[in-house]
């Protein structure tokens, strides 16, 4: 099945930036949304906002970094739409920080959410896909993963693992299932306001409003990987403004 009109796709993280666009976008192009976030009432608005087009939307409260909150993501696709054909594993969080401040909560949290949030999600739709012998996991990574700069050392290290961790499921993946990473590069998203660091925020909002692209343009790049045909693996995405360096 190609294209995008019609296809069930789960979304993490979807209550703002990338995840927010990008249900936005695959509703005005048909597709029945399963919206997963901590903040249910930026869920509610959303699947309203969908609904309100004519599209279809559920949502569910979950925490990535619970494996039980995605197993009932992917059962609510299930029970709502009888299938699923589309995970997009977009959650993750950015506390950077220089590595000298010791700031070992957030590096854990960056572990927990980036990296097992996305093994999370994976766990939870691998066996749906497996048994429906199709199903597409889209997974966020970040320009990050290909260069690493001071005070993004561990956000580096996590987005390099979703990026090995996408590679090596696509080559274990069969000709049934599809996997995608998608890597972008600055984007106006709520990333900066989770940053422990005041000077370090600062920093990397003023890049920010200097430079970055709309969430919106990496949501069509999603859009690109999820209406090729069947048959077709957009194995990796990169996609930055093109002022950044």
């Amino acid at each position: 099945m190609s294209g995008i009109s019609n296809k069930v796709v789960a979304i993490t993280g979807a209550s703002s930036g990338i995840g927010e666009a990008s249900a936005l976008l695959l509703a005005e192009r048909g597709a029945k949304l399963v919206l997963g976030a901590r903040r249910t009432e930026r869920l509610a608005i959303l699947a309203d906002q969908i609904r309100a087009a004519g599209g279809e939307a559920v949502f569910l409260g979950i925490d990535v970094t619970r494996r039980d909150d995605l197993l009932a993501l992917v059962r609510l696709a299930v029970d709502t739409f009888g299938h699923l054909d589309v995970m997009i594993n977009n959650a993750g969080v950015m506390p950077i920080s220089p590595l000298d401040e010791l700031r070992v909560e957030d590096w854990e949290a960056m572990i927990d959410v980036n990296i097992k949030g996305v093994l999370n999600g994976i766990a939870a739709a691998l066996p749906v896909f497996r048994s429906q012998h199709h199903g597409h996991i889209i997974n966020t990574s970040s320009t990050a993963a290909l260069k690493v700069v001071p005070n993004m050392s561990v956000y580096s290290g996590t987005k390099m693992a979703v990026r090995a961790i996408s590679e090596g499921l696509r080559q274990e993946a069969g000709p049934h299932l599809r996997v995608t990473v998608v890597l972008p590069g600055m984007t106006s998203t709520e990333g900066a306001g989770g940053v422990t660091n005041p000077e370090i925020r600062a920093g990397l909002q003023a890049s920010l409003d200097s430079m970055a692209m709309p969430a919106s343009a990496v949501a069509r790049a999603i859009a690109f990987a999820i209406e090729q045909p069947e048959e077709v693996d957009v194995g990796e995405i990169v996609v930055r403004p093109t002022a950044q360096a």
